[in-house]
């Protein structure tokens, strides 16, 4: 067994012992502690808050569940996983029975259909698979029987709380992830606090019945975070030498001007703008490495998951989606003449 395997079956051991039957998780003093700092930052009712962490159970599934994630694989394994048939056929008719409301999205926000419809399917298959887990069940579990991430997710269980005050929702109605994302854009709480939007403006943000709030939530996410309106996402590469490595150290924000890239062994498969600020990524290929040139598009991908794998899934399956609803529908005109 190695390290991380010894490591996974401990923090599984401890979950475990701590999720033996329902327990009163009221009787944990990190608890008491988290529920003071609820009461005294938030004016939330302590009798209220203990009535609720009596109901909540703690998961020894979700523990196992985060130590092994999807991203863990290499690209050539992760790709085929998004990169389906099913799922692009998915697409095309996700954009053709929501067409007006990207539109809309796209003319208010700046972000083209393509890049929402592929974040609705790399995250739920477009609202068909939006997680098991009660959401108060699985933050309480990462919050407090997962130390290697236990501070980010008592933040987002406070965040949680405040959010289903805000909205006037039960804590213990709404299901998502394992790790706590929600709705069909697979929101965590804190970015539904700061990124979820009344795009129908029927009073409500709703992640899991409004297609409008849906859609311009992913958008406003996007444009928060600086997404260029017709930007390019990435372009390929060929690397020679040695002296490109410490562009991949560098990390995937834009931090040099891609006139530059030749000074470092990087050729660009097609042209681009000489002053284009980029990053160098690699991803494992089945026939060895493959090198993308990224812009400020691809990074505002990550700041949805900050894994590369996931935002060139997203990017490939964007245009897998685009270039068959093209096709889909040149037939459709070419049989109505």
């Amino acid at each position: 067994m190695n390290l991380r395997q010894t490591v996974a079956a401990l923090l599984l051991c401890t979950a475990a012992f701590s999720c033996h039957g329902r327990t009163d998780l009221n009787e944990r003093t990190e608890v008491r502690v988290f529920i003071d700092e609820m009461v005294q930052q938030h004016a939330f009712s302590r009798s209220d808050l203990e009535t609720l962490f009596r109901e909540v159970e703690l998961r020894p599934d979700i523990i196992e569940t985060i130590t092994r994630p999807a991203e863990s694989k290499p690209w050539h394994a992760y790709r085929p996983i998004f990169l389906t048939e099913e799922r692009i056929r998915g697409g095309v008719e996700f954009w053709h029975e929501h067409a007006a409301i990207l539109q809309q999205a796209q003319q208010r926000y700046g972000v083209a259909p393509q890049y929402i419809v592929a974040i609705l399917g790399v995250e739920t298959r477009y609202g068909r698979f939006r997680g098991r887990h009660r959401i108060m069940d699985a933050l309480a579990t990462l919050a407090f029987d997962y130390p290697p991430r236990s501070t980010f997710f008592r933040s987002e269980l406070q965040h949680y709380l405040l959010m289903t005050r805000e909205e006037a929702i039960a804590p213990l109605s709404l299901t998502g992830s394992y790790a706590g994302a929600m709705g069909t854009p697979q929101f965590i709480p804190s970015s539904f606090r700061a990124y979820a939007v009344d795009f129908d403006g029927d009073g409500r943000r709703d992640l899991f019945n409004s297609v409008h709030d849906i859609i311009g939530s992913v958008a406003n996410y996007f444009k928060v975070h600086g997404w260029i309106n017709g930007g390019t996402i990435t372009v390929p590469a060929t690397v020679s030498g040695e002296d490109h490595k410490p562009l991949l150290d560098a990390g995937l924000k834009p931090h040099l001007a891609a006139g530059e890239l030749g000074n470092y062994g990087v050729t660009p498969r097609w042209g681009i703008t000489a002053t284009a600020p980029v990053a160098l990524l690699a991803l494992e290929g089945e026939q060895g490495p493959e090198h993308w040139v990224t812009f400020n598009n691809f990074y505002v991908i990550t700041r949805y998951n900050r894994s590369p794998l996931y935002a060139m899934a997203v990017h490939q399956l964007s245009e897998a989606i685009r270039k068959a609803k093209d096709t889909s529908t040149a037939l459709a005109q070419s049989d109505a003449r």
